[in-house]
């Protein structure tokens, strides 16, 4: 399956994100891969874990940046504070519609 969107990742700037869903493990797991995109590599693991009380969501995330120096200088002021703050916000929604 492909999903395409349009994210503003830095100062607003629409940028077209593709991302292809793989490796789909039902109902445990899935894989997002980036296709065309602001990074220059995103994967994304989903794994979900069926607990007592509801289910345990995981995520790993392998990705690159593009511009070299320039990249990583974005990494450590911006990119990585954004995608922190997106995951966070997700973890306390799905908390919220799904409480413990």
């Amino acid at each position: 399956m492909l999903i395409n969107y349009t994210v503003k990742p830095l100062f607003g700037i629409p940028v077209n994100w593709q991302t292809e869903i793989t490796d789909v493990i039902k109902p445990h797991s899935f894989t997002d891969r980036q296709l065309k995109g602001p990074y220059k590599m995103w994967e994304h693991k989903h794994y979900f874990i069926e607990k007592k009380n509801g289910v345990l969501a995981i995520d790993h995330i392998h990705y690159a940046l593009p511009f070299g120096l320039l990249g990583i200088l974005a990494h450590a002021l911006v990119v990585r504070r954004k995608l922190d703050d997106i995951f966070n916000f997700r973890s306390t929604t799905l908390d919220k519609i799904f409480p413990a």
